[in-house]
């Protein structure tokens, strides 16, 4: 898409950072914007009153419940809270739209480009597989460009719907050309691949939705944290990990209710 270039411009510095320390600047920069956004787009006077009503609601209620006979009175405590919660939700619907929005629809689906994976490096050898449509079979083969070297056969059987490659090549940019031939059918698919020392890759999965139904390269997956479950220490947790931190402190520093 047009905006992950303009993106990719903007934070281009931040690129050539390890990923952890680039997702954690990314998590504080738009931080700072949704505690600004909410601060100036909210009635900071309500929600200050609404947050310290609560509070009060909250220390009658734990007292009421040590009394089995207050407990209308509880329930009443519990109903007016839950009035609080709702008219706190309508002061800060719109700040969160603002924030939300743009960070789902643009700033997502842009990090997942950038930092969802590794990189290929020159001469490190990888996998090309291609997944075929229910049914098909016979031959697959692998055309390289110059520079890109194929590490075995260039013809495969096709088996359990699946062709595998492995391949290693020079720094730039390659085009990979796979061909599924049979007796009836013949079909040509190709996919891109970026061999760098950088941060950089091409989304390693194309689907084209023919008898060759996908193609995927062999990047591995970027874990930012390498403990604990690692999906969830890929670049998605590690940013919402620091969104809360940062968000919590920035609060209390902003002073924003």
């Amino acid at each position: 898409m047009a905006y992950y270039g303009f993106l990719n411009i903007v934070f281009a510095p931040l690129l050539r950072f390890p990923p952890v320390l680039a997702i954690a600047v990314l998590s504080f920069i738009f931080s700072i914007i949704n505690m600004a956004i909410t601060k100036y787009f909210t009635d900071q006077s309500s929600l200050k009153r609404i947050k310290e009503q609560t509070e009060e609601y909250k220390k009658k209620i734990k007292e009421l419940r040590k009394d089995p006979s207050k407990a209308a009175e509880m329930q009443k405590n519990v109903m007016d809270m839950n009035k609080l919660a709702l008219e706190q939700m309508r002061h800060t619907f719109k700040p969160l739209m603002l924030t939300s929005i743009p960070i789902i629809l643009l700033l997502i689906p842009w990090m997942n480009s950038v930092f969802a994976y590794e990189n290929i490096s020159p001469q490190e050898e990888f996998t090309l597989e291609a997944l075929f449509a229910k049914g098909a079979s016979g031959n697959a083969s692998i055309k390289v460009n110059e520079g890109m070297d194929v590490l075995g056969e260039e013809i495969k059987q096709i088996e359990n719907g699946k062709a595998v490659w492995k391949l290693k090549g020079r720094e730039g940019e390659h085009l990979i050309e796979v061909y599924y031939s049979n007796d009836y059918n013949n079909e040509k698919q190709q996919k891109e691949i970026l061999i760098t020392e950088e941060n950089k890759y091409v989304n390693p999965v194309k689907k084209t939705g023919g008898k060759i139904s996908s193609i995927t390269a062999g990047n591995k997956k970027l874990v930012v944290f390498p403990i604990g479950y690692k999906d969830w220490f890929g670049w998605l947790g590690t940013y919402f990990i620091f969104s809360i931190i940062f968000s919590i402190a920035l609060k209390k520093i902003m002073k924003v209710y």
